[in-house]
């Protein structure tokens, strides 16, 4: 599952993997030295592809079975896209870097792409951007969906991660959620990823699929750490509304085995398990729903928790760019960024501004994507809703929030209510904070949805009245 975050706050916490299972478990003035400890003006892309073989019950993303015919022109529209970011990024006032570090292909079935297919795209991304020689470049793959001469495009291309959504080492569970797979296919691609010479493996599991006991659990945890693969992804499933099994079980129908979907209590204790066990595997827990061997961790995945700079492609993909000085207006105008509200902000509470940050989320209609009539909706962060993220984004990760690094950020008036939260959430249990650094707690994971509802209420009225202002035009990226 990829990280792909997205505008929503609600969303945030997350949409950061793919399946709708939900991962319940994402610049320069003052923050000029801030920034570059957090990765500098390095850039991480990340490109949707949205073509799946069979769409899995629980999932509820833009992806869908599609034409074949529709592969060739959806990367036309993508490379087009990517020709067109930097005129975009100008005309919104976004800060672009040259310098990429990570690349995230997600899905979808990425994999699913034809050979010629996936060369050509990143023929595109390099003549336009500058990756660096040992940049993370990740693709996401469906066990028994990637074809020898697929495989061997990705190696040419440079990709040195790949990411496989087994979900389920039992066949009968993987089966019955829409996988093609069995728990043979997966081990043999495994060992054929292995051969081409990427050894960087990842693997997600869910824990909490229709028919999953305690024991099949067991069983999938056994063979996850039997592949000896450096990385795991472990999502508990939370049943949304939109997927298919959602919606046979707001009905009360009973396809999709939806009486056998574990209760909560159940998938909870799944997934303490597989803390334990991966712990002792040597799979060390770094965020609520990932786990890795000593740097082997998610490059990509870690600039999302991190508030770094990443470009998003294709359908329904978000970005997240420094904002430099003018943005395009409602009425092909300009909108001062580094302006008024910001700056304002800072003096009243003796501190230079944040950086300005501006959000951006293309369409989720494939049809207007392939036409290139989708709009991109764009919009500013103001410095409340920043520090908001720093929150609920930072607190996904075991080491949690930096309390100095966000006093320095944001100024003390931002930062005391989230404080005075902190403090009455660690004497529930659900925090450890020592007035330096806030983490969560094991009791904090398994409810984080709900610990980061409470930093979203501190914000104050006033805050909440500036959002109104800061939306900006929609516009497509692609000429």
């Amino acid at each position: 599952m990829s990280c792909d975050p997205t505008l929503s706050v609600a969303a945030a916490t997350e949409r950061m993997g793919h399946g709708s299972a939900t991962c319940n478990n994402l610049f320069m003035k003052r923050s000029d030295s801030y920034m570059m400890q957090r990765g500098g003006n390095a850039l991480g892309i990340y490109v949707s592809i949205p073509f799946c073989r069979s769409k899995c019950t629980y999932c509820n993303f833009a992806s869908g079975v599609f034409p074949a015919s529709d592969h060739a022109r959806y990367v036309e529209r993508v490379i087009a896209e990517i020709a067109g970011a930097r005129t975009w990024s100008k005309s919104t006032g976004a800060e672009l870097p040259r310098r990429v570090d990570t690349v995230y292909l997600g899905g979808g079935t990425p994999s699913l792409l034809a050979p010629e297919l996936v060369a050509q795209l990143f023929l595109s991304l390099r003549a336009e951007f500058d990756l660096d020689a040992d940049a993370e470049i990740t693709m996401e793959c469906a066990p028994g969906q990637l074809a020898d001469a697929t495989l061997e495009a990705m190696v040419a291309a440079g990709v040195n991660r790949v990411s496989l959504g087994v979900q389920s080492f039992v066949d009968s569970e993987a089966h019955a959620s829409g996988r093609l797979h069995s728990r043979a296919v997966v081990e043999a691609d495994l060992k054929r990823l292995r051969a081409a010479g990427i050894a960087n493996l990842n693997v997600d599991l869910i824990a909490g699929l229709a028919g999953q006991s305690f024991a099949s659990w067991e069983e999938s945890l056994g063979a996850l750490i039997a592949s000896d693969v450096p990385h795991a992804s472990v999502y508990m499933l939370e049943v949304d509304e939109d997927s298919r099994l959602g919606r046979e079980m707001l009905k009360g129908g009973a396809r999709y085995r939806v009486g056998l979907v574990p209760g909560e209590d159940a998938i909870a204790n799944m997934y303490e398990r597989a803390i334990e066990r991966l712990e002792a595997a040597g799979l060390r827990q770094y965020e609520i729903s990932n786990f890795s061997r000593p740097g082997f961790e998610s490059r990509h995945n870690f600039r999302y928790w991190q508030r770094r700079p990443y470009l998003g492609l294709g359908l329904d993909a978000s970005s997240m760019l420094l904002a430099t000085s003018l943005v395009s207006g409602r009425d092909r105008g300009t909108h001062p960024v580094g302006g008024s509200r910001a700056e304002d902000h800072a003096r009243s509470i003796g501190a230079s501004a944040p950086a300005q940050v501006l959000r951006s989320t293309t369409t989720d209609d494939l049809q207007a994507y392939l036409a290139g009539t989708g709009a991109i909706e764009t919009s500013l962060l103001t410095p409340a809703q920043q520090h908001e993220e720093a929150w609920f984004l930072g607190l996904r990760t075991n080491s949690g929030v930096d309390v100095t690094a966000l006093r320095a950020e944001f100024g003390e008036d931002l930062l005391e209510p989230a404080l005075e939260t902190a403090k009455r959430l660690t004497e529930d249990g659900l925090l450890v904070f020592d007035g330096e650094r806030a983490r969560l707690t094991a009791r904090g994971r398994l409810i984080s949805n709900d610990v980061f509802q409470e930093f979203l209420a501190t914000r104050r009225s006033e805050q909440r009245s500036d959002v109104s202002d800061q939306s900006l035009c929609s516009q497509s990226r692609v000429p």
